[in-house]
């Protein structure tokens, strides 16, 4: 189903609150030629409002951007009004820029600002149909990386992050830019990512 179309023409928009939260097109996004840029999705695990006021989110998607060869697009969670509506419709967890399936990614940095937010992590990777232990994706699936002032301590959802990064991550832009951009197949990528500095090894793979 087409994402767009679904959300302006369903009524969904009418039927939940703050519908602005879903749409995106705000003044000043950033929406670029998906054509061979590499996709990222930033995830702030909560809702809209909560996400957007958030400094290092905004510099981390400023900052991703700035690559010429980068597209990175906002996710968020849904209030449960909006969830419903999607689990109704089919509706998979989608990005705000261009309303693409977050499973359709090639990277999703999570953002883990409060311990509060696990749970939430576990109930938007079910949303967006992407398995839930890092040890059932596939070459298919996005690789899952987490930071921010949580990853400290990455032991509670250790089991679904395939990386965990722990300082500014905008150090390490050009670095995960390089990774995914190499011809390595994604557990490969997965073992560069915890060569990197300040990265934390955290499953089975290596």
């Amino acid at each position: 189903m087409n994402i767009g179309k679904w959300l302006f023409s369903s009524g969904v928009l009418h039927r939940v609150r703050k519908p602005a939260r879903y749409i995106g097109g705000e003044y000043n996004d950033i929406i670029k030629n998906s054509r061979n840029k590499i996709r990222i999705g930033l995830m702030f695990p909560d809702l809209y409002e909560v996400g957007m006021s958030h400094t290092g989110f905004q510099i981390l998607f400023h900052s991703f951007n700035s690559k010429e060869n980068v597209f990175a697009e906002r996710i968020f969670l849904p209030w449960k009004d909006m969830i419903s509506e999607m689990e109704k419709a089919n509706i998979p967890l989608y990005t705000l820029e261009t309303y693409t399936p977050v499973k359709n990614l090639d990277l999703i940095g999570i953002t883990l600002q409060y311990e509060l937010s696990y749970t939430n992590i576990v109930h938007a990777l079910k949303l967006a149909e992407i398995p839930v232990f890092s040890k059932d994706r596939v070459e298919t699936d996005p690789i899952i990386i987490a930071g921010g002032p949580s990853a400290s301590n990455p032991e509670p959802i250790a089991d679904f992050i395939d990386a965990f990064y722990n300082g500014d991550g905008e150090v390490v832009v050009d670095d995960i830019i390089n990774i995914l951009s190499s011809n390595l197949n994604r557990e490969e990528k997965i073992k560069k990512l915890h060569e990197t500095r300040d990265f934390m090894y955290q499953n089975t793979i290596i």
